[in-house]
C-alpha cells in the first residue's frame, strides 16, 4: 500500500505525541506500527522530505551497494543500515541475497526489459566481472582452498556419523534378538 506524504506526516505527528493513527484495512497493526517507526527514524536521519514519494529512483552503483551489503554482513542490522542509507529494507535484503548467491556480480545493474529486434541497436549481452587485483586474486585462491578443505572435513564428519548410526542400529538389532531368544526360552520353561 502506498501512503501519501500528508498521511505519513500526520502519522509521525501522532507518534511523536504518543498516539497511533487508525490502522488501515488490509494491514496488520504490528506491521503498520513498524512502518510508522521506520518513517520516524527516516525523518530523524534525513529530514522531513525523505518521506515524500519521489518520482524517480536513485541509481546505486555496485560499489555503493557493496558497501551497504558489507555493513549488513559485518553484523549491523539490516533495517538500521537501510534507514541510514534512506532505502527500503526489502531492497537491501535483495542486494544481500544477490551478493550471497552471485557474489559481487550480483550487485551489477543489468539492462532491463526486452532486447530490441533491430540488430543495429547496441545490445549489452555479456556483463563482464570487474578485474581482480593481485591481493584479491590471492585471497580468492586462499578462500577457495579453505572452502574445499571445509567441504572435505564435512564429508568426513558425515561419514563418521553414518558409521556410528550403523553401529548403533546393529547393536540395537542384536540386543533385540537376544531379548527375543531370552523370552522364548522363558516361555518354554
Amino acid at each position: 500500500m502506498r501512503y501519501s506524504y500528508e498521511f505519513k506526516k500526520k502519522a509521525i505527528e501522532l507518534f511523536n505525541r504518543g498516539e497511533w493513527p487508525k490502522t488501515p484495512n488490509g494491514v496488520t497493526t504490528d506491521t503498520f506500527h513498524k512502518l510508522i517507526r521506520d518513517w520516524v527514524k527516516l525523518e530523524q536521519h534525513h529530514g522531513p522530505n525523505i518521506n515524500k514519494n519521489r518520482g524517480t529512483n536513485k541509481y546505486w552503483s555496485p560499489e555503493e551497494k557493496y558497501s551497504l551489503v558489507c555493513q549488513v554482513l559485518s553484523g549491523q542490522g539490516l533495517r538500521t543500515v537501510a534507514i541510514v542509507a534512506g532505502i527500503n529494507s526489502g531492497q537491501l535484503y535483495q542486494w544481500v541475497h544477490k551478493y550471497k548467491t552471485l557474489g559481487y556480480n550480483g550487485l551489477i545493474n543489468k539492462p532491463k526489459g526486452r532486447r530490441p529486434k533491430d540488430s543495429n541497436m547496441k545490445v549489452t549481452k555479456n556483463i563482464s566481472p570487474r578485474q581482480l587485483n593481485e591481493s584479491e586474486y590471492e585471497e580468492l585462491i586462499r578462500l577457495r582452498a579453505e572452502n574445499a578443505y571445509i567441504k572435505a572435513e564435512n564429508e568426513v564428519i558425515k561419514k563418521e556419523i553414518a558409521l556410528r548410526e550403523e553401529k548403533e542400529a546393529a547393536r540395537l538389532k542384536a540386543k533385540k534378538q537376544q531379548l527375543s531368544k531370552h523370552s522364548k526360552s522363558k516361555d518354554i520353561n
